[in-house]
């Protein structure tokens, strides 16, 4: 039988697929429905002409960013023009976080700023067909033309932690790092939403927070610690044990981003689950404050949890965004300025809005182990607070 009398006889049947993409973690009810993308059917030919061929169909990835920009509640040309800076953007979260922000269309302008390396990681993402422009810059004398009209300052810049380390061991390296970082965003871009990823969170935060008191920029509304992570492994860790699909679950996650400062909110999780016994949420509480730990053990050494946390930058600054552009009922877990605890920093539910922080949310009812946890936490948190208060004080 010859070629052509094969593909006479052949039929390709391409199978209908689902994408349903989403960067958003919020609980908003005016989620549009996941797009179908259907796929052409090709059937036996009749004649003995050659099949013609298929009509090309939209791509993956063209459907993702459609389905992103109806998310975005605007049109992608009514809607306002954003400039996110990632600093740090050539390390091991920074290069996945740039290439997920590019996908984002709410962004129109995309800075990528580190010490090296940078120009690279800007030609390689700029390729991508997705709106938002993309410039690198390196080194000290470029930090201002990164920073300058930036609405958003996400902050992943430092090292990477080690088997062995925790989070606070890299305090000394990268609080001076981010003193230096946040010295030039109150220069250059007051107004920006700031993002912080650079551990240790439970301190770098306060670093942020008192250099920009001393310049006369600070507005609590607009800091953030990027607690997300902690959030999406709840939820991870929750519907496999819970045998729920975990696009549906949501788990607040409260306190801080290291260790027994993190502290899951199980009993208010939903889909709610009896089925948990009390060791069994003992468990789940242990492994999302070790799960930073998991990972690092599990790469020898070679790397830490860079791509998850990536993917939880990218979901945290997108809430950002959509709340600078007036999308309602936002809420993420985050670690901000608060008065919830008698802590000056704490994470919770925030609701996002025009000017950042539109209101700290509290901490609902607790069950009796999660109210031990929290009073367990309570110190480590405020030493880490204050340890970051006395380094942008003392520096």
């Amino acid at each position: 039988m010859t070629d052509q009398h094969q593909r006479q006889q052949g039929l390709a049947v391409i199978s209908t697929s689902v994408l349903t993409l989403s960067l958003s973690t919020n609980n908003s009810n005016t989620s549009p429905p996941p797009v179908r993308i259907f796929s052409l059917r090709l059937h036996r030919s009749r004649s003995h002409a050659p099949p013609k061929p298929a009509t090309m169909r939209p791509s993956v990835m063209r459907s993702a960013a459609q389905l992103l920009r109806r998310r975005s509640y605007s049109s992608a040309s009514g809607q306002p023009e954003r400039k996110v800076a990632i600093l740090g953007a050539a390390g091991g979260i920074g290069q996945p976080l740039a290439l997920l922000m590019k996908l984002n269309p709410l962004v129109s302008s995309l800075s990528l700023y580190d010490i090296a390396a940078t120009p690279g990681v800007a030609a390689d993402i700029s390729h991508i067909n997705s709106p938002a422009l993309v410039k690198g810059f390196m080194g000290d004398e470029q930090l201002a033309e990164a920073l300058e009209g930036a609405d958003l300052v996400i902050i992943p810049a430092g090292v990477p932690r080690k088997p062995g380390m925790t989070r606070d061991d890299l305090f000394n390296i990268n609080a001076g790092i981010v003193k230096n970082l946040c010295t030039a965003i109150a220069k250059y871009c007051p107004n920006a939403l700031i993002n912080m990823i650079s551990n240790p969170v439970n301190s770098t935060v306060p670093i942020a927070a008192e250099v920009f008191k001393k310049a006369g920029t600070y507005d609590e509304k607009r800091l953030f610690g990027v607690t997300t992570l902690d959030v999406v492994r709840a939820k991870t860790f929750y519907a496999g044990k819970a045998n729920v699909p975990v696009t549906g679950v949501n788990v607040p996650v409260v306190g801080g981003h290291a260790g027994i400062t993190i502290l899951p909110l199980f009993s208010q999780a939903t889909p709610a689950s009896n089925a948990l016994s009390a060791e069994e949420i003992k468990a789940l509480t242990k492994r999302t404050q070790d799960g930073g730990t998991e990972v690092v053990e599990a790469k020898a050494g070679k790397g830490s949890a860079t791509l998850s946390m990536a993917y939880a930058g990218a979901v945290f600054g997108d809430a950002c965004l959509k709340g600078l552009n007036g999308v309602p009922d936002i809420v993420e877990c985050s670690y901000v300025q608060s008065t919830i605890t008698e802590l000056p920093f704490f994470a919770s539910k925030v609701r996002l809005g025009k000017n950042g922080v539109e209101e700290v949310l509290g901490l609902g009812q607790l069950s009796d182990f999660e109210k031990e946890g929290l009073e367990s936490l309570k110190g480590e948190l405020k030493s880490s607070i204050e340890k970051g208060i006395k380094f942008a004080n003392a520096n």
